[in-house]
């Protein structure tokens, strides 16, 4: 089993004028929550922990959450609203973000969750946003206390400067994790945020040194790069025609993780004794779950018979 944490949210696009307003497009988002539906779609038991709003927009997310087949037992529901996140394009057609998120359930998680965490825990998912705020954060960083040595602590930092914009807070964050960390995933494009300079190489050299086991950065159309203590393997990007990249990260630590469960490698003494073919095979395959995200509109992860 599966636990992913972190915020569910309504992505909203404005699509156009009304004779009395704007249109809206509201979609179900968040990067753990595109996590867990990856998990699921690739025929992975797995539980969403968070909180969930019980109002109209929290009650979309979790007939979605059903729909999926992920998890709910451990989501917990209060009466706060539900983060929004509103997308507009101005007069050029550059898109413009506005976050509401204070006060929102997301953030409210409380340590009284932790209580409903099934037995039998593989590994559990950190990242993005919920890591950083509230109430949320502090439920977080008790769970990867208390699981450590039980189950695989897995995180993707996911920065979202719109949400928390000091890089001071992201970096205190990764610092904190990294020590508690056996698979850490991160994109390029995070890494030159947090710590500008700083070669992926060394990056992830000291992550191995802090008790990292695997370490993988995600390049984007370069492919991706993988680090054990044995040794480096860098993967190709996979020829697609992209619509939008919507998504692609959380896909890949979806099958990155997958992967690793249906090869019983759900633990720190597997990680490090992944040989170089087995990463290859293990970054191919979740760099191919990404390049079908990325060749559909939106977070459109890809089921497990797709691959």
């Amino acid at each position: 089993m599966f636990v992913v944490c972190g915020e569910a949210l309504f992505d909203v696009f404005a699509t156009g004028d009304t004779p009395t307003g704007m249109a809206m497009d509201a979609r179900v988002g968040g990067s753990p929550f595109n996590v867990a539906v990856g998990l699921a779609r690739l025929a992975q038991p797995v539980s969403f922990l968070s909180q969930v709003s019980r109002g109209f927009l929290g009650e979309r997310l979790m007939r979605a959450l059903a729909a999926e087949g992920v998890h709910t037992a451990t989501v917990q529901r209060s009466d706060a609203p539900t983060t929004l996140s509103l997308i507009g394009l101005d007069a050029k057609g550059v898109p413009s973000y506005s976050f509401y998120g204070e006060g929102c359930a997301d953030r409210l998680l409380g340590d009284d969750a932790l209580a409903a965490l099934p037995a039998g825990i593989q590994a559990i998912n950190f990242g993005s946003y919920a890591t950083v705020v509230g109430e949320t954060a502090a439920t977080q960083r008790k769970l990867v206390e208390r699981e450590q040595g039980r189950a695989l602590i897995a995180y993707d930092p996911n920065i979202r400067l719109n949400v928390e914009p000091s890089l001071d807070v992201w970096r205190t964050q990764i610092d904190w994790m990294l020590p508690r960390t056996q698979l850490l995933k991160v994109s390029d494009e995070d890494l030159r945020l947090v710590w500008p300079g700083v070669e992926p190489a060394d990056f992830a050299a000291r992550a191995l040194a802090q008790g990292a086991k695997l370490v993988v950065v995600t390049r984007g159309g370069e492919g991706a790069t993988g680090w054990t203590a044995t040794g480096r393997v860098d993967v190709p990007p996979v020829a697609v025609q992209v619509i939008d990249t919507v998504g692609a990260g959380d896909t890949f630590q979806a099958a990155l993780l997958t992967w690793l469960a249906e090869r019983d490698a759900l633990s720190a003494p597997a990680l490090a004794a992944l040989s170089k073919d087995a990463l290859g095979s293990a970054l191919g395959f979740a760099a191919r779950a990404a390049a079908i995200t990325c060749s559909r509109r939106g977070a459109d992860m890809p089921r497990r018979a797709e691959l």
